[in-house]
């Protein structure tokens, strides 16, 4: 989620290397068969970057409170261990609400160094509703499709086309699905886990999550403290701003990344001839917007498919050379395909983004209430794009049909414990979906969690991306249970690599250092989560 990132304070500034070091249990857990364990039949699946994958499927209840009424599938996958030591079962999550872990697992287990992955079943899995598990949601086909209304709702028409559509999406969802929205939240997700775990045979799991994945690895821990074994979170959501406020939150850090991305294309004005004053850049991008709203590129590309293209760069800035091409490409040479190219790869929806925004609002609009009276939206995200242009109204519309939800909501869970074994927590201080001050809240929550901080980061999601000071620590927990201890709110510090060079540059490639590994990443964890 989003939200202004904070400085660091006390002993934030001191390096990772001076703080000892603090190993937790790390004895393998007990595979002994629960009771109703279910029989997994794994099957090869393999892909040529991922030759050892199997995937098998998993029957559970679509209302967990009847274990013996209607059930639905869950798709997995799994990387076997090899090493003979073994560790239990490591889920992973990539986020998203909706995003698919099963590609998750190979990337995973490859990216760890071999003789800690070796130790452990990697398991991924399409949560309920997700991609290749059973029922699978898609509301309303082509929600996305271009020309889209406006984002920024100047006039009355605009508003209500934006309200039109963020009810038809709602009421479709009733309509196709209303059997299941009930269902379709954290919670439910979270016991779907349980029954993962059970499948498996393991009394305890270890788990890896990203972003949203990190609020269901908390309220997992939550309702099963005693099921954890390792827990190591990743970009970390604010479990208290579940979701409304959380989400007016993002487009403040948002807009932050926004800006730091438009101060890299002045600093190569040689490269992209846009102007060496970052302001200068940033008027001729919201000038580009603002253009786009009256003719779409191509037809293709309004204002709000502008924005869509250029979110992901607020996620990683990898992809910062592209669209600084394509921002330079339509300013400069009124060339209007690179513009269209960025946003066919990067902004647009497709089937599987349907399914994957079919589930974000399912499990947002269900987990926690939303304000029901649009003026409230109106007046908030007013005030926030005042501050935070960037983002705020595109934001806003994303998450409207909750307004609309026709199932009723839950309450939010709250994740304090202090029952667990030592967890790890990753974060970086500019990240702009998970805001810096979420990672330090759920430390704070978490009563014997570590928090390993990248100064001067801004990507979501940063262990296996490269940096090995960030990797370092994560394969010292997942080998033997290590955990940094510090003495204030951060237990270690790393660097964060450098941002990428322009791709035109002579000799400079299109990301900085551990780019591949980033690119791969960033590619399964998606956008908006």
């Amino acid at each position: 989620m989003r939200k202004r990132a904070a400085a660091l304070c006390g002993a934030a500034a001191v390096m990772a290397g001076t703080f000892a070091a603090v190993p937790a249990e790390a004895s393998a857990p007990s595979t002994a068969p629960s009771v109703h364990t279910a029989k997994l039949t794994w099957k090869k699946c393999a892909t040529d970057a991922y030759p050892t994958l199997q995937c098998a499927s998993l029957k559970v209840p679509l209302d967990h409170r009847r274990p013996r009424g209607r059930q639905i599938t869950l798709a997995l996958s799994r990387v076997p261990h090899t090493a003979r030591t073994y560790q239990g079962p490591l889920l992973v999550n990539p986020g998203g609400p909706g995003g698919s872990g099963l590609t998750l697992a190979g990337f995973v287990a490859s990216a760890l160094p071999k003789q800690v992955a070796a130790q452990y079943d990697v398991i991924g899995f399409d949560p309920r509703g997700v991609g290749a598990s059973k029922p699978a949601l898609d509301c309303r086909p082509g929600h996305f499709d271009p020309v889209r209304p406006n984002s920024l709702p100047t006039t009355p028409a605009i508003e209500r086309a934006g309200l039109a559509r963020a009810r038809s999406f709602a009421a479709a969802c009733g309509r196709k699905y209303g059997d299941l929205l009930p269902y379709i939240d954290t919670t439910s997700t979270v016991r779907d886990m349980d029954a993962v775990r059970r499948a498996l045979g393991a009394e305890r799991i270890n788990y890896f999550g990203y972003s949203y994945g990190t609020y269901l690895g908390a309220v997992y821990a939550r309702l099963f403290p005693e099921r954890v074994r390792r827990l190591v979170l990743d970009s970390v959501v604010d479990p208290t701003g579940v979701w409304y406020e959380a989400n007016l939150n993002q487009d403040l850090a948002f807009n932050d990344r926004h800006r730091a991305f438009l101060a890299w294309v002045a600093r190569y004005d040689s490269t992209y001839r846009l102007g060496t004053d970052p302001e200068q850049v940033e008027a001729t991008w919201y000038a580009l917007r603002s253009a786009l709203a009256k003719k779409p590129a191509g037809g293709t590309v309004g204002a709000s498919e502008l924005e869509d293209t250029f979110v992901p760069g607020g996620y990683y800035n990898g992809y910062w050379p592209r669209l600084a091409e394509a921002f330079a490409a339509y300013v400069n040479d009124n060339d209007p395909g690179p513009l269209i190219e960025a946003y066919e790869d990067l902004g647009a929806v497709d089937a599987s983004g349907d399914n994957g925004y079919s589930v974000y609002t399912s499990v947002q609009c269900r987990d926690a209430a939303w304000p029901g009276a649009w003026r409230r939206w109106r007046e908030d995200s007013w005030a926030v794009y005042a501050k935070a242009p960037f983002m705020t109204w595109n934001n806003a519309w994303y998450n409207a049909p909750c307004a609309f939800w026709p199932a009723p909501p839950l309450r939010p869970v709250n994740v304090a414990n202090g029952t667990l074994p030592p967890v790890l927590l990753f974060q970086a201080t500019g990240d702009a979906a998970t805001p810096y001050e979420g990672a330090v809240t759920a430390h704070r929550l978490l009563a014997r969690s570590s928090l390993v901080v990248e100064e001067g980061g801004g990507n979501h999601g940063i262990t296996l991306s490269g940096n090995a000071c960030l990797d370092g620590h994560l394969a010292a927990y997942l080998a033997d249970g290590t955990v940094p201890r510090g003495y204030g709110t951060v237990d270690a510090v790393c660097q964060a690599l450098p941002d990428p060079e322009p791709a035109a540059a002579e000799g400079a490639k299109k990301a900085g250092p551990g780019s591949s590994k980033g690119s791969t990443l960033h590619g399964l964890l998606g956008f908006r989560g």
